[in-house]
């Protein structure tokens, strides 16, 4: 959390919370009900609807308030929470099976990915879809319409969010009460739908329909897209007031307004048109509709913001290429853009909103996704208490197996949605899972690469003093990928120059397994020499680097250092196919260089200054 929200009390971040942790999971009351009434085929009969609110009411309390909310924002990496810290985290911990790890928390995050390029479609889809029940002339401006509202939603990101962001909380404190307030109304006309808090509703219902409840199952799971960012935003916000703001407000808000859509069925209507937006008296039905907009913009805010967070994670752990990260308001550290990011992200939601054309047909490529990230994070999840918590095998796999159950039952159901669209998540998130494989393959094949060919530092500095190699004024900065090893940069610079600064700093740049460094420690400097330092910088994976701004403050390098004259030394890879059974696959050597070639200048990435840099370049074969 950042200073500003350390000194507000529980309750008022718990306000903020709403307007930023839960626009996914509030706005599925929109579409969750439609999608589980259509598929149940025999709706009208009060068992089947109570069977499905009971299943309901049950999924967001196990899977949201009881596995996400009790268990996994116990588990944080130094504040910090998401499959991505969680992976960090236990291999911080030094556990065993690290390929695992890595492999569920990258498969995690991918499919995070996969499914957040369709929550903004089917969010603002679903919201204007309301138009129809006041105007039905409207019904072939619905798209259109989405379609410019997306674009401007993407298009106000680089202004970034810090000044509006203010209004999102009232705004969805609003949308939860009026939740409230709709399905309170309908619940007084048929108070008897209140019987779906016993789950034997739900268990007799699946009981009765086979595999079609097995369908139905991956419809149920619309009400839980969403939970993970309970866990994901617990950096931003903390433990507590995620926890005030969900027990308190979104959890009773969301149960009441499920309650509500099944009584009004309950009571008598027809349960084939729109069932969220008759709740509401006609009269009223345009300012819901110009409120579910707003929320459901929030919502698409709060994905799209997510997804800049954990891509820069991804890029500090070494998982993704370097990318352009402009910071987009100074107070706030959780204020960031990602150009490249966020015009993926609209192509692909643009698209995907042009192809499916209705909530409902998106509602059958939604959710696969997300259901096998919480499938990751449960079993994440089960090895934190082991290693973590230090609980033993019986209490962990008890509580676990649970979780995994429910998870792999979503799982199932909704892998029987891949040939409706659930293909388009899963082939999104396949596609980054594999750039960012590829891209870690490719940087640890370089770095090898450097390594065979090093010279350690004693080594060096014997040789100079060997060969007489001249000293000339001058502060010069040599960054390397290796520790404890004379840059290779600095190694070619003495070949071909037969002279070197009379002050050298030879750094490493390393990134930790925890969100942030203390400014104390992010810089270890060893003076091996007079005038020759060996130094290694430390930052965590939520921080943006900036070597200048770190070396000014370091205080044995304050005084004996004029900064504006500072050299800076890099080393530039052009990637080459290598033969051999050692080698990359070709098509990875070829996507990975030019990924490279693509990727953020080290320059700019470190924020060095442009005129105080000389970089030389080298050829690599992988």
């Amino acid at each position: 959390m950042t200073h500003t929200q350390q000194e507000k009390s529980p309750g008022l971040l718990a306000i903020s919370a709403l307007g930023i942790v839960f626009g996914d999971i509030g706005t599925s009351p929109l579409y969750t009900f439609n999608t589980v009434i259509q598929l149940a085929g025999d709706s009208a009969r009060p068992e089947t609807i109570l069977g499905l609110l009971s299943t309901l009411f049950w999924t967001l309390i196990i899977v949201t308030s009881i596995k996400y909310a009790l268990f996994a924002m116990r588990i944080d990496n130094k504040g910090e929470g998401g499959v991505l810290a969680l992976m960090s985290l236990l291999q911080n911990n030094q556990v065993k099976r690290q390929k695992w790890i890595i492999a569920a928390g990258l498969l995690g995050a991918a499919f995070i990915y996969g499914d957040g390029a369709i929550t903004p479609a089917i969010s603002v889809l679903s919201a204007l879809e309301g138009l129809e029940l006041v105007f039905p002339e409207t019904a072939n401006y619905i798209l259109p319409m989405t379609l410019v509202l997306l674009v401007l939603i993407f298009a106000i990101q680089p202004l970034g969010t810090a000044k509006i962001s203010q209004f999102f909380a009232p705004v969805m404190l609003l949308w939860f009460a009026t939740l409230a307030l709709l399905g309170i109304k309908s619940i007084i006309d048929y108070p008897a739908v209140l019987l779906a808090l016993n789950p034997v509703y739900a268990l007799t219902f699946f009981a009765t329909h086979g595999h079609i409840g097995l369908l139905i199952l991956g419809g149920v799971f619309l009400c839980v897209t969403g939970a993970e960012a309970l866990y994901a935003d617990m950096g931003h916000f903390g433990r507590k007031p995620i926890w005030i703001a969900w027990y308190t407000i979104a959890l009773p808000c969301l149960l009441l307004n499920y309650a509500g859509q099944a009584a009004f069925i309950l009571s008598g209507s027809d349960a084939n048109n729109n069932i969220f937006y008759r709740l509401c008296p006609p009269a009223l039905q345009i300012p819901l509709v110009i409120l579910a907009t707003l929320a459901t913009i929030i919502a698409s805010q709060a994905i799209i913001s997510g997804a800049f967070s954990m891509t820069r994670q991804a890029i500090q752990l070494g998982w993704l290429p370097r990318m352009k990260i402009t910071q987009t308001a100074e107070q706030s550290y959780g204020q960031i853009y990602l150009g490249t990011v966020n015009w993926l992200l609209m192509a692909v939601t643009l698209s995907l909103a042009i192809f499916f054309q209705s909530s409902e047909r998106l509602a059958a490529a939604y959710g696969i996704a997300v259901s096998i990230t919480m499938l990751m994070t449960t079993l994440l999840l089960y090895m934190a208490m082991r290693k973590i918590w230090h609980w033993n095998k019986m209490l962990s796999f008890s509580i676990t197996a649970i979780f995994i159950l429910i998870d792999v039952g979503f799982c199932v159901a909704n892998m029987l949605k891949v040939f409706e669209g659930g293909y388009v998540p899963l082939l999104l998130a396949m596609l980054i899972f594999c750039v960012m494989f590829i891209w870690r393959q490719g940087v640890t094949r370089v770095s090898q690469s450097v390594a065979e060919k090093t010279l350690s530092v004693d080594e060096f500095l014997s040789s100079l003093r060997a060969d007489g190699i001249s000293r000339v004024p001058g502060v010069a900065v040599f960054l390397t990928r290796v520790q404890n090893v004379a840059p290779p940069v600095m190694r070619w610079h003495v070949k071909r120059n037969q002279a070197l600064h009379d002050k050298i700093i030879a750094l490493t740049i390393q990134v930790l397994d925890v969100p942030r460094v203390r400014e104390e420690d992010k810089l270890v400097l060893t003076e091996k020499l007079p005038g020759f330092w060996q130094g290694v910088a430390y930052y965590g994976f939520m921080e943006k680097p900036n070597i200048p701004e770190l070396l000014k403050q370091t205080p044995p390098l304050q005084a004996c250092i004029d900064h504006e004259s500072v050299t800076y030394y890099i080393g530039h890879e052009s990637i080459v196919a290598k033969d051999g059974a050692d080698a990359l696959p070709r098509w990875q050597s070829y996507l990975f260089g030019w990924m490279m070639r693509n990727s953020l200048h080290v320059t700019e990435y470190y924020q060095l200054p442009g005129n105080q840099v000389i970089e030389i370049g080298r050829r690599i074969a992988i």
